[in-house]
């Protein structure tokens, strides 16, 4: 064992905030990702690993299958070192694909599978891989950069072959009828899904260091602006499961189901969806696309006991009209990640399922998982919570970023442990910009209590200058969400010729709810500083959201920004 040495000193006054069942300090065994899941496979034999859709492979066939893809790809010349990418939904093909190719040591490019065009490219010539793994209606997307950029292997897959039997011509059916089926060549570079699941042969385990070996390029905007690949060593991916396990396993080993409707391809849902999940003996109940109405039936269908997702899923889940026809009150434990989680939201969620749903925080660059709050210990309001066993925290100066803060000092936020990157592929500059020593700077602007709970004040690049007066978007939006009427609501700042910038806000509302302009401006200025009201407030039917189903704030300030038209300016007071 090499995992119980940590960074973090024995006296961190969080430590005495950790539920009782929660280790100080973990074990982390210095083995390979796919090491930390075969034993379960004899362990947990008949155990259902994988459900889709009424398909179901138990553990001990999950786990041969991920063997007959080391071995296929062995003798389609891959090895230890060489990369593969997988630019899939969430469908079995994932997690298939993805245990194989690190049982042969190959590494794994996540691709969203939203992305086309330049986005594709960018990502297929930065990281190189050698083949890659996608399903038939996603494979178009790839022919169409096939003149600028090359990968020699595609393995393509049937949407419909991952269905159980009776549903299989249905499915096909509804993707004829909806224009989405189309024939896929086979040729020498060009093989089926069947192909890569049919290897025979044998496979040799690299001899490597799991705390050096790269098992993913997980892409990300990061801290520095461009995509670029987080560099996730097996070592930092094992860390993080087990950090996990030690934090938010609500059941014994062997017992969890876990729904799985955030994707795989983000680090969030690769590591608390999936990783972690199969570490722990759980059942994964597979969603390929977040729709609150199929989440619901899903629920009714399997009872899940996890529910990991981002605060727009749980809204939608809340606001839903049809959610009193289901029984949701077998999910006991959801975990909020990859945006802040408002208050109100909470609320209304634990309310309707009487589990528990806690925010937690983390960053591609640390395989994500670094804080979260306690399940059932102390949640403060508007906090991530603590950092997890093996992580330290620290806050540090804006301005002099060597200058550690005080508590409750505003400053940005640093972690360390074991699960923080090897560093950016290919960009040495960017990663220098983020590492400080062992400490990753996460760009997120945060205050860490006398007691170790740290706060997200917002992102750097999201705080709104009105006036030289600064505005943290989370503490608009916070504000708004208190509203009756308001499903779900972003801030941004927009150029202002006096004060160079103002808030303007985009509210999305509750169905068979109404509301005015000048009445959330008021609610709003009735509650904070007047500078920090909204000067605007658009109202829509939807928010632009990632794959993830995060709000994106980008995309706001784009439209805004090509808008011709002038904000309003309200009445300075």
């Amino acid at each position: 064992m090499v995992g119980s040495e940590s960074p973090v000193p024995a006296d961190a006054p969080w430590f005495s905030h950790y539920p009782s069942n929660v280790p100080h300090r973990i074990d982390v065994p210095n083995v390979r990702l796919p090491d930390l899941i075969e034993p379960n496979a004899e362990r947990w034999a008949d155990r259902a690993a994988l459900v889709y859709y009424g398909s179901r492979w138990s553990y001990r066939k999950f786990w041969e299958l991920t063997g007959k893809v080391a071995s296929q790809l062995a003798a389609d010349g891959f090895g230890p070192g060489d990369r593969l990418a997988l630019y899939l939904p969430n469908t079995p093909a994932h997690p298939i694909a993805f245990f194989g190719a690190l049982r042969l040591g190959v590494t794994i490019v996540h691709v969203s599978p939203l992305y086309i065009g330049q986005d594709l490219t960018k990502v297929l010539t930065d990281s190189r891989p050698k083949g890659i793994v996608t399903l038939e209606i996603l494979y178009p997307n790839l022919a169409k950069v096939a003149s600028e950029v090359s990968v020699p292997l595609a393995y393509v897959a049937q949407t419909r072959e991952f269905y159980p039997w009776p549903k299989r011509a249905f499915v096909n059916l509804v993707l004829r009828r909806q224009g989405r089926t189309t024939t896929v060549p086979v040729g020498s570079n060009i093989r089926p899904w069947s192909h890569l699941v049919g290897g025979s042969g044998s496979f040799v385990r690299p001899k490597t260091d799991p705390a050096t070996e790269v098992a993913v390029y997980q892409y990300t905007g990061g801290t520095t602006g461009r995509p670029k690949a987080a560099m996730l060593s097996h070592r930092n991916l094992v860390a993080n499961a087990l950090q996990c396990q030690a934090w938010f396993s609500a059941q014994p080993p062997g017992t969890s189901v876990v729904l799985a409707s955030i994707p795989f391809f983000h680090v969030y849902g690769m590591t608390v969806a999936l990783n972690y999940p199969l570490s722990h003996g759980a059942t994964i109940v597979l969603q390929n696309r977040p729709d609150p109405d199929e989440i619901l039936k899903l629920i009714g269908k399997y009872h899940p006991s996890e529910l990991p997702g981002v605060p727009a899923l749980y809204a939608a889940i809340s606001n839903h009209p049809k959610v009193g026809r289901y029984d949701v009150r077998s999910i006991k434990v959801c975990v909020s990640g990859s945006a802040p989680l408002p208050a109100e939201v909470a609320k209304r969620f634990e309310a309707l399922t009487g589990g528990s749903l806690i925010e937690g925080y983390g960053l591609t660059e640390a395989s994500p998982v670094t804080h979260a709050n306690p399940i059932g210990g102390e949640r403060r309001a508007g906090s991530i919570g603590l950092p997890l066993p093996l992580t330290d925290q620290r806050v540090f100066d804006l301005v002099d970023r060597a200058m550690p803060m005080a508590a409750d000092e505003v400053g940005e936020l640093a972690v360390r442990g074991p699960q923080v990157m090897l560093g950016y592929a290919n960009a040495p500059e960017e990663t220098k910009e983020v590492m400080l020593g062992d400490w990753l700077l996460t760009g997120d602007i945060a205050r860490i209590d006398a007691d170790g709970y740290a706060f997200i004040v917002d992102r750097k690049k999201d705080l709104v200058d009105v006036g030289g007066f600064k505005v943290y978007p989370r503490e608009v939006e916070e504000v708004l969400y208190q509203h009756p009427a308001v499903a779900e609501a972003a801030v941004i700042g927009v150029p202002d010729a006096r004060l160079g910038e103002v808030v303007k806000a985009f509210v999305v509302l509750r169905a068979g709810q109404r509301a005015t302009e000048p009445e959330l401006i008021e609610f709003v200025r009735a509650r904070i500083a007047h500078y920090k009201a909204p000067r605007a407030i658009e109202f829509r039917t939807e928010l632009p959201k990632s794959g993830i189903q995060k709000v994106l704030r980008r995309m706001l300030r784009d439209e805004a920004l090509a808008a011709t038209a002038p904000v309003r300016e309200g009445p300075a007071r």
